[in-house]
């Protein structure tokens, strides 16, 4: 074993991380983080800017607690990027964020929101899939704001229920509804759904607008706000609550063949207290395994040994085979969720106070966007739309780069007074490091 010293050599662990310093001056980032908390009077010697953009940084390092930041107070290339000197300590931090406010969360929401609007402009896509959704953020204490409610991680935690929005092609957070998490699915919904499409279609007129929405969401309320922007729906039907779906479905003697393993057949339809008619499309699959369980077929979810169902609302006007798929499509939001939870610190609750855990998650939603920037930067988008309305393209999770590219040994120096930042010689690394940086430059 070798004896061991202990030196300020100016030497980072995170080498790679350089190309967030020029992704971040290419948005403005930091300037236009200030201006978000320009009217908070007594604020942190550190700047809430710069702590906000240090909390991006350690959740894109794969350190999302706050105690994290320890481990990278000295490191030269996470000073550069933040613009510090000195790295605030977790209690500085903390107190930072227990003096934001709500001004402040709506500032950075809609920064958040305007970044991934900044995209889209850029691409000017065809058609734009807005999917939502609630995912359930556990809190290990009393924080404000959070609430007793629905968590199948761990009954009876008291935790924040926010309602997201996400696009589909870009695979990145639009915007979010924070909420309590005692509260139903669809509450808050309509407002949000009506701001996002506004916000939108206002910024790309010409494209068409399409949202896939879970059985939670099935109301005769949100149909028009879809209406009034011309966008087009696909809401999955809850069997429960209409008992009618069930003698629809046993009654019918006649499926059409759907191709593969599932038949369908369609029909216009409206529950009782409804004022108009829709598209309803109904869908059996065929099961290959055993439902285990006794069969309840006299109550309103029809089961058997043979098929699933499901029941799909729509005003798309494609045939039933392209609505199911693009239906099905929505499960790509649960991915974003899982991988925003376990790569971004989207499930971190990391204070008791609402607007500064509001904050964070909204620090984590960007740190998940612009690693998502980052690589959309370096390659082109595949225009063509899919079926299932999948991302334009092919993304590392965040984690993926932090392993092959963020986390890379280096020294800075200046040698001759020219600042220089020297790296292990790997040739993967530097061709993957090298095009990053040149796409960036080349976008600016």
């Amino acid at each position: 074993m070798p004896d061991f010293r202990f030196e300020d050599q100016r030497l980072t662990s995170y080498a790679g991380l350089i190309v967030f310093h020029p992704l971040f001056r290419r948005f403005a980032l930091a300037a236009r983080l200030k201006r978000c908390f320009a009217h908070i009077k007594s604020g942190s010697v550190y700047g809430f800017h710069r702590v906000v953009l240090l909390l991006i940084l350690l959740i894109v390092m794969g350190l999302p607690r706050l105690r994290d930041v320890r481990y990278a107070q000295d490191d030269p290339i996470v000073q550069r990027i933040v613009g510090l000197r000195i790295l605030p300590d977790p209690s500085t931090i903390s107190r930072t964020l227990a003096q934001l406010d709500a001004t402040s969360v709506e500032k950075v929401r809609a920064l958040s929101t305007g970044l991934v609007l900044e995209r889209l402009q850029r691409e000017n896509f065809a058609r734009l899939t807005l999917d939502f959704d609630g995912s359930v953020l556990s809190t290990k204490g009393h924080a404000e704001g959070s609430a007793v409610g629905f968590n199948k991680v761990k009954k009876g935690a008291r935790s924040y229920y926010p309602l997201f929005c996400t696009v589909a092609q870009t695979g990145q957070f639009f915007d979010m509804h924070h909420r309590p998490g005692n509260v139903h699915d669809s509450n808050g919904a309509g407002p949000f759904i009506e701001k996002c499409l506004a916000t939108v279609r206002k910024t790309s007129p010409e494209a068409t607008l399409e949202s896939r929405l879970d059985s939670a969401f099935f109301n005769e309320d949100l149909l028009p706000i879809f209406q009034r922007h011309g966008a087009e729906f696909s809401i999955s039907v809850p069997f429960e609550r209409f008992a009618e779906l069930k003698g629809m479905i046993e009654a019918r003697q006649k499926w059409h063949d759907g191709g593969g393993d599932w038949d369908y057949f369609e029909t216009d339809w409206k529950p009782k207290s409804w004022d108009r008619r829709y598209r309803f499309i109904f869908v059996r699959k065929t099961v290959k395994r055993q439902v285990k369980g006794p069969l309840q077929l006299d109550l309103f979810e029809p089961r058997d040994f043979d098929f699933e169902y499901k029941v799909i609302l729509t005003n798309k006007k494609q045939a039933a085979q392209a609505v199911l798929h693009f239906h099905n499509g929505r499960g790509s939001q649960e991915a974003t969720f899982g991988d925003a939870k376990q790569h971004a610190a989207l499930a971190i609750i990391p204070t008791k106070h609402l607007a500064g855990n509001q904050i964070y998650t909204l620090c984590a939603m960007m740190a998940h966007n612009l690693a998502h920037e980052l690589q959309m930067l370096a390659a082109p988008a595949n225009k063509r739309a899919t079926a299932k309305r999948a991302a334009a393209w092919t993304f590392e999770k965040l984690d993926t780069l932090r392993h092959r590219l963020f986390q890379r040994a280096g020294r800075l120096t200046r040698p001759q007074g020219e600042l220089t930042l020297t790296m292990s010689a790997n040739k993967t690394t530097r061709q993957n490091l090298l095009r990053f940086l040149d796409a960036i430059e080349n976008a600016a």
